[in-house]
């Protein structure tokens, strides 16, 4: 029997996803508006309506599924010879109302960013200030050394740091650090290995980074930093799966990600109320900033596919025919929908399984 407190935590991801997703395509909605656009409908979630409301020309819906949501504008996917239909605008007023909802979900992340980080004490840095006793790094690394890279990857932030050592393969690395000024290359400097609780073997921190004061303008300078950071995570996970170096059950779909939510914020409330609501909003945080980058790919059925028409549109100074592009993103539906299914089938599996 699950616990209440283990459906509270599902309930409270599935809300968390969800709020994403309004905040998404609130920046449809809203440009559409700035611009003149009628708005057919704004729904939250997916499938049968629940619950429905009429304000104005535009219908407002809550769906059954909990998976996504739409705003559905005057001829967006079809022809209208409605003056305020989405075809009828400039096609600069449409490639700012296709890129909003990524913008918003960009911009919620950065606010995250500086709620989750202005509490803090200090923030970590990328220069060493010490060794763990009989650190295996040391042979290679000093005290001082301002690590720029590490296995190719840059590091800007603690963040990239992370990633980097969450994503090695092994225990020897590559790292490039600036040490007195002269920037030096060492390629197999090794470290310790650890166990996690299914067996994989993860490449062990053993040293110490020096501490960065918290002032308003360290914070913004982290808020920025580790956003970009978790941008350029974003992308180069991406490019790891295409690439093969993650496999599909290192990639989450909504299911997937409610219990991360879930998962993550029940850890942080075993310590206390502020590690839960902290753990909460970094992983939304993630999943913002995630959105926003995966809409912008250029993808059929996405916005950034939709982008990639306008932007011709604007080179050509005439627009793709309809059905042509229409065609497009049908297809890119349907196999961004069969994609969906595996992904959700493998979250329901792990979630049964883990």
């Amino acid at each position: 029997m699950i616990p209440i407190s283990g459906v509270l935590m599902v309930i409270i991801g599935i809300l968390v996803f969800e709020l994403i997703i309004f905040l998404h395509e609130l920046g449809h909605f809203m440009t559409a508006k700035k611009f003149g656009v009628k708005v057919k409908e704004f729904a939250l979630g997916m499938g049968p309506k629940i619950l429905k409301f009429q304000k104005g020309e535009t219908l407002y819906s809550l769906r059954l599924f909990p998976i996504g949501g739409f705003c559905s504008m005057e001829g967006e996917d079809e022809d209208s010879d409605d003056e305020r239909a989405f075809g009828k605008k400039a096609v600069w007023k449409r490639i700012i109302i296709v890129a909003a909802g990524a913008i918003m979900n960009i911009l919620l992340g950065l606010v995250m960013m500086i709620i989750v980080l202005a509490p803090e004490k200090y923030f970590a840095s990328s220069t060493i200030a010490a060794f763990s006793e009989n650190a295996p790094s040391s042979q290679y690394l000093q005290v001082g050394d301002e690590i720029q890279s590490i296995n190719g990857y840059g590091i800007l932030s603690s963040m990239d740091m992370n990633f980097a050592f969450a994503t090695a393969k092994t225990p020897d690395m590559s790292f490039k650090v600036k040490r007195n000024g002269e920037t030096l290359t060492f390629d197999h400097v090794q470290f310790g290995t650890t166990q996690s609780r299914d067996g994989k073997e993860i490449v062990q921190l053993d040293f110490k980074v020096l501490a960065i004061e918290n002032n308003f303008g360290n914070l913004m300078g982290q808020t920025f930093s580790q956003s970009f950071s978790t941008i350029r995570m974003v992308w180069a996970s991406l490019i790891g799966l295409v690439t093969g170096q993650f496999g599909l059950n290192e990639v989450a779909g909504p299911v997937g990600m409610t219990s991360a939510i879930s998962q993550a914020t029940a850890a942080g409330l075993e310590k206390s109320f502020w590690d839960g609501l902290s753990n909460l909003l970094f992983v939304m945080m993630v999943i913002t900033f995630n959105l926003g980058v995966v809409n912008l790919l250029p993808i059929p059925a996405l916005d950034g596919g939709r982008l990639v028409f306008l932007i011709i549109e604007a080179i050509r100074r005439k627009p793709v025919k309809p059905e042509h592009e229409g065609w497009v993103h049908f297809i890119g539906m349907i196999l961004l929908l069969l994609f969906m299914v595996i992904i959700s089938i493998n979250d329901i599996i792990r979630l049964f399984t883990s």
